[in-house]
C-alpha cells in the first residue's frame, strides 16, 4: 500500500478511536477500543459453517408451541418410557455414588460388554468391548463423530433421499462434497395407499454416483422420513457398490426395533464382504423411548473405530456414566427376554403399529393419503389433492408448497407436521412438495386430541 494511502488510513482509525472515545466513559481504555475496532471486523465464523446455520426444526417448533398445536412433528415419544428402563436410571442415580464421576472415555464398561455380546450375535461377529464398540453421545454425537474422522476435503459422499437432514451439514463441515440420488415412487392402483416400500432405489443412478472420490455412503434403515425398510436385494446391491469401489458404509439404524407388517430389518454389515467397511449406528433413544438420555453408539471394525475414537477423545471425550448405566442395565433385562413374548423389542412395535394405523385412518378422513409406513416413528402423507384446491398459501416466493402448508396447518387447524421437502437437497425439493411427515409414536391423549382436530377439519370441508 502507498504511503500516503497508509497514513490515510491511520488518521481514519484515529479519528474514530477519538469519537469512541469522547463517547465512552471516562475509564474506558484506549486500548479497549482499539480491540473493539478491530476485531469486530473480522469474519467470526469459521467458513465450514456457511449455508448450515438454517434450521427448519426451530422455525416449526416455535410456531407450533405459539400457536398451542398437537405437535405430530418432532419424533420423540410423548408417553413414559417402560418400567424397567425409569427403574434402571433411578439406580443408577440413587445408588453407586461413583456413577457420578467420569467412566471409560469410549464407554461405561458393563455398557461396551453388553452392547458388543447383544449385537454381536444379530451381526454375526465376535465384538470386543473396547475394539469395537464406542458409546456416544446419541446416535446424532455418533454420526457427527464418524463424518469428521473419515470425511477429508473434497471426499463425496453418497446420500440416499429423502434422508435425515443432518446428513448434509456434517459432510459440509467435514470439507466433504455431498452427492444425492433419489428413492423413486412406483405409484400402486387407484384409490390403494402406497407404501413406503414402493420408494426404491434406481440400480443405472446410484451406479452412476460412484467415483473415485467417493468416500462414504449413508444408509439409513429403517429410513426416516420415510418409514422405509430397505429390502434384501437392495442392501446387495448397495454392498456391491461400495465394495467395488471401495467405499464406506455409515448405517444409520437407529429405528431397527420398530418395524411392522411382518418386515424384518437387515443390518448391512451382516452382508458377505461388508463388517469391515460398514460402520453401524444405534441409539438407546429410540430403543428405549428415552431421547433425552442423548446415548448412541457405533459398531464396527477397530480399522475404522480407531479414528472414530481419536474424534472422540479431542471433542466431548466422554458421555455420560448414569444414563450409560441406566442404558447397560435395560439391556440386560431385554436380553433375557429377547425372542420371547415377554420381550419389549417384540411388545414395542406391536403397541407402535396400533397407533399408526389409527393415525392412517383418522388422516385419511379428511382427504389426506397416507403411505403406510414399514418401519421408524414416521408417515408421510401425500397432499396433492389441496395443492391442487389451493396452490396460492402465503410464503416467500421460493419456499416449498408442503413448507407453506404446514405453517398454514399450524395457525389454522392446530396440527402440526413437517414438510418432507427439508428430507432433501436444494435442487429435488420441488419435486417432493406434496408431502408432509407426521410422527405416530405419541401418547392415546395426543392422537385423540388430533382425532378432535381433524373431525373439526373434516365438518369444515362438508359444510
Amino acid at each position: 500500500m502507498a504511503l500516503g494511502g497508509m497514513l490515510r488510513n491511520a488518521a481514519a482509525t484515529y479519528l474514530h478511536l477519538v469519537g469512541s472515545l469522547q463517547r465512552k466513559n471516562a475509564g474506558a481504555s484506549l486500548t479497549r477500543c482499539l480491540h473493539q475496532t478491530l476485531t469486530m471486523q473480522k469474519q467470526l465464523q469459521a467458513r465450514r459453517l456457511d449455508k448450515i446455520d438454517k434450521n427448519p426444526w426451530v422455525v416449526f417448533t416455535k410456531l407450533a408451541s405459539e400457536c398451542d398445536a398437537v405437535n405430530l412433528g418432532q419424533g420423540f415419544p410423548d408417553f413414559p418410557p417402560p418400567d424397567f428402563a425409569v427403574e434402571a436410571f433411578q439406580h443408577a442415580v440413587s445408588g453407586d455414588f461413583m456413577l457420578n464421576q467420569y467412566t471409560m472415555a469410549f464407554g461405561y464398561p458393563p455398557l461396551t460388554k453388553i452392547l458388543a455380546s447383544f449385537f454381536g450375535k444379530l451381526l454375526g461377529q465376535e465384538l470386543h468391548p473396547l475394539e469395537n464398540v464406542l458409546v456416544t453421545v446419541g446416535a446424532y454425537g455418533a454420526l457427527f463423530t464418524a463424518f469428521q474422522a473419515l470425511v477429508d476435503e473434497g471426499d463425496e459422499v453418497i446420500i440416499i433421499e429423502p434422508s435425515f437432514d443432518c446428513y448434509e451439514p456434517m459432510t459440509l463441515m467435514a470439507g466433504g462434497r455431498p452427492v444425492f440420488v433419489s428413492l423413486k415412487l412406483t405409484p400402486t392402483k387407484d384409490r390403494e395407499l402406497d407404501s413406503s416400500s414402493a420408494w426404491q432405489l434406481d440400480p443405472t443412478e446410484l451406479a452412476s454416483k460412484f467415483t473415485s472420490r467417493t468416500k462414504a455412503l449413508i444408509l439409513n434403515t429403517p429410513n426416516n422420513p420415510l418409514g422405509k425398510v430397505f429390502s434384501k436385494a437392495e442392501l446387495e446391491l448397495v454392498a456391491s457398490l461400495c465394495q467395488q469401489h471401495d467405499v464406506v458404509c455409515i448405517s444409520d439404524e437407529v429405528y431397527q426395533w420398530l418395524v411392522y407388517d411382518g418386515c424384518q430389518h437387515i443390518s448391512i454389515a451382516t452382508l458377505p464382504g461388508m463388517w469391515e467397511r460398514t460402520l453401524t449406528i444405534g441409539s438407546a433413544g429410540k430403543t428405549f423411548s428415552v431421547t433425552g438420555w442423548k446415548v448412541g453408539w457405533v459398531l464396527g471394525p477397530d480399522r475404522l473405530l480407531k479414528h472414530l475414537r481419536t474424534v472422540h477423545q479431542n471433542s466431548v471425550f466422554h458421555c455420560p456414566t448414569q444414563n450409560q448405566a441406566a442404558v447397560a442395565q435395560s439391556f440386560q433385562r431385554e436380553q433375557l427376554h429377547f425372542g420371547q413374548p415377554s420381550s419389549y423389542f417384540l411388545q414395542f412395535p406391536q403397541a407402535m403399529q396400533r397407533k399408526r394405523d389409527h393415525m392412517i385412518q383418522s388422516l385419511q378422513s379428511v382427504g389426506l393419503r397416507p403411505v403406510i409406513s414399514q418401519g421408524s416413528y414416521f408417515l408421510i402423507t401425500d397432499i396433492s389433492d389441496f395443492k391442487s384446491r389451493m396452490p396460492d398459501l402465503p410464503g416467500a416466493v421460493d419456499e416449498p408448497y408442503d413448507s407453506r402448508f404446514v405453517k398454514w396447518m399450524i395457525k389454522n387447524k392446530g396440527l402440526v407436521a413437517i414438510p418432507v421437502s427439508i428430507f432433501y437437497s436444494q435442487s429435488h425439493q420441488k419435486h417432493v412438495d406434496h408431502y408432509i411427515r407426521f410422527c405416530f409414536v405419541k401418547d392415546e391423549s395426543t392422537l385423540q386430541a388430533m382425532d378432535k382436530k381433524l373431525q373439526e377439519w373434516k365438518a369444515e370441508l362438508g359444510a
